[in-house]
């Protein structure tokens, strides 16, 4: 299991400058390259403070790129529904070509409906749409000439400039939330799944990750291909319990207060893509920093606790990345960096005992 770290800003002016928040993160990009992390993985969201500071993945991982030396770069992910396949393609072979070959390129379908609205996608529409986008990126990643004929896009005779740097193309890796139907169609594809303990909790991801799992064995038997999960958390380590949990009270806090706000948008919305999202703010509603604590949806504690959390996890689910969402709640650079130093020096160390 390799271990890295995720952004999903949460911040705003009032609570953080946009400026303070790159230079944090960036920072923060450096320390996990130097303690030897494999992944830094980055949201795009627009017009709200869930993820609003973020609205180029791309733009920020360059900028990671050009700080570090090994960790990969990975978008997470790329909400394939806004945009063309042909962008998409050249702007992420183009970081891969800039950063030696350390770009994992991550997918997502977006969920929040004011962003359908700002670029007039219908979200009825958004799953044919994203599958035949992410499959039209790939396409032109490795096919000279390619083309494709679709009712959301359409092109012919395109080589693709810049090439990918990595053959026959960069790790794909696409996000699944509720929906079995995406679980199996990221693994038929033969991508890596990215993965959110979320509202529902481990058992229930767990039963998605096993479906994932199954029907990649299923699809991609004798190939030596082989599924990937990585999962994403918040993680506040400090020296005791009781330390961590005040830190995470104000920070959960904070960020659930966001996703509050997200999710709200959702009262008034319906769509057959988005089953189960109508009302989702009344679940956010009962949620709390000591209920995320509980269902493990967030790592917090001492070293020792952080341990035997991560453990359960590895128990239930198994990941093969664990990421690290390290900017919850608009939290500073320097309670980032403190986590992260406790992770390596007294929660790593324990883990690879386990």
């Amino acid at each position: 299991m390799s271990f890295g770290v995720s952004f999903l800003p949460d911040a705003t002016p009032t609570t953080m400058s946009a400026g303070d928040y790159f230079a944090g993160a960036l920072e923060v990009c450096e320390f996990a390259d130097r303690i030897g992390f494999g992944y830094v993985k980055m949201t795009e969201h627009y017009a709200h403070p869930y993820g609003g500071y973020c609205p180029s993945p791309l733009l920020f991982l360059s900028a990671v790129a050009a700080r570090t030396r090994n960790i990969r770069l990975m978008t997470g992910g790329i909400m394939a529904s806004f945009h063309h396949p042909v962008q998409i393609a050249a702007h992420t072979a183009m970081l891969d070509v800039m950063s030696g070959g350390r770009l994992d390129a991550g997918f997502a379908r977006a969920w929040l409906p004011h962003e359908f609205d700002l670029f007039q996608v219908s979200m009825d529409e958004s799953r044919a749409r994203f599958v035949e986008t992410v499959d039209a990126v790939v396409d032109l990643w490795t096919r000279p000439g390619a083309e494709a004929a679709t009712p959301f896009f359409g092109y012919s005779g395109v080589d693709l400039l810049p090439g990918c740097v990595q053959r026959p193309h960069p790790p794909v890796w696409v996000a699944a939330v509720l929906s079995p139907q995406s679980f199996e169609w990221i693994a038929r594809r033969g991508f890596g799944l990215l993965v959110t303990p979320g509202l529902r909790g481990f058992p229930a991801l767990a039963e998605m990750v096993a479906l994932y799992r199954s029907t990649f064995a299923e699809a991609h038997a004798g190939s030596g291909a082989r599924p990937r999960v990585a999962l994403s958390l918040p993680l506040i380590v400090a020296d005791s319990d009781a330390e961590a949990v005040s830190a995470s009270d104000e920070y959960l806090g904070r960020y659930l207060e966001v996703w509050k706000s997200a999710g709200e948008m959702w009262n008034s919305r319906t769509s057959a893509d988005y089953a189960g999202y109508t009302g989702v703010s009344w679940m956010l509603d009962n949620d709390s920093p000591a209920k995320m604590r509980e269902r493990t949806a967030a790592v917090v504690g001492g070293p020792d606790s952080a341990v035997e959390q991560i453990t359960r996890i590895r128990q239930t689910v198994d990941p093969d990345v664990l990421l690290w969402q390290i900017d919850t709640g608009a939290q500073p650079a320097s309670r980032a960096l403190t986590t992260l130093r406790l992770f390596a020096d007294k929660v790593q160390p324990a883990l690879s005992l386990t």
